[in-house]
């Protein structure tokens, strides 16, 4: 099998496994992710994860035109904005409607520099501090442009009243940490009000120290 071909069933197999979940509903959601030779893979607009084709993902060259499958989905700019400004650390961008952390960012308490409190080590370690962005109207560009407002500092945003948008090295990797965003926003939700006992700071610092974490 090539490449593509398996990127193509990767992309499709773990979107059916996020669907099957819950994680993402109807037909909200997208992912991207990169092949070797710069190309990209795009689930298209409107589709559910639920019943993705391979055949018919959009694939975009290398200069970002389409050229073949479906149209892509409204939400490109969330995409490419991670690619330009982590370039070598972005292969995969993944953007979910994920329930728990759409209803932590309407929370008026939460701090918009850093919105998942320190309850786990996982979440320290699989997305670092993530930047709570303002609401959008869907598709619009200026999302790009807050996330290229970042300067590559973040590998995982907050939409407000929308939805994560998370970047990893690979598809993988950028799954794991979406999912790893939305439990960590079900555990806040869940101990919301009850004083919980989070991470110390320093307990935070060796964390970030031990496995090499972006925390400016």
């Amino acid at each position: 099998m090539s490449e593509e071909a398996r990127l193509r069933e990767d992309i499709c197999r773990m979107a059916r496994s996020i669907f099957d979940r819950g994680l993402t509903g109807g037909s909200s959601g997208n992912i991207s992710a990169l092949l070797s030779d710069g190309r990209l893979l795009v689930t298209p607009t409107g589709s559910s994860f639920g019943t993705l084709d391979p055949a018919r993902l959009s694939l975009f060259d290398p200069q970002g035109r389409l050229i073949g499958g479906d149209k892509p989905t409204k939400e490109m700019p969330l995409h490419l904005a991670f690619y330009e400004t982590r370039p070598v650390k972005t292969g995969a961008v993944v953007h979910l409607h994920s329930c728990h952390s759409v209803a932590l960012s309407m929370l008026p308490e939460v701090d918009p520099d850093n919105m998942l409190p320190p309850l786990t080590a996982y979440s320290i370690m699989k997305l670092g501090k993530v930047k709570l962005l303002p609401y959008f109207i869907p598709g619009d560009p200026a999302m790009g442009d807050a996330i290229r407002g970042l300067a590559g500092k973040r590998s995982a945003v907050m939409l407000a009243n929308h939805g994560p948008v998370v970047a990893g090295k690979d598809l993988e990797a950028a799954v794991y940490a979406v999912e790893e965003l939305e439990e960590t926003a079900k555990l806040a939700l869940l101990t919301h009000g009850r004083k919980p006992k989070v991470l110390t700071d320093a307990q935070v610092g060796e964390i970030v120290r031990s496995f090499d974490v972006e925390w400016d």
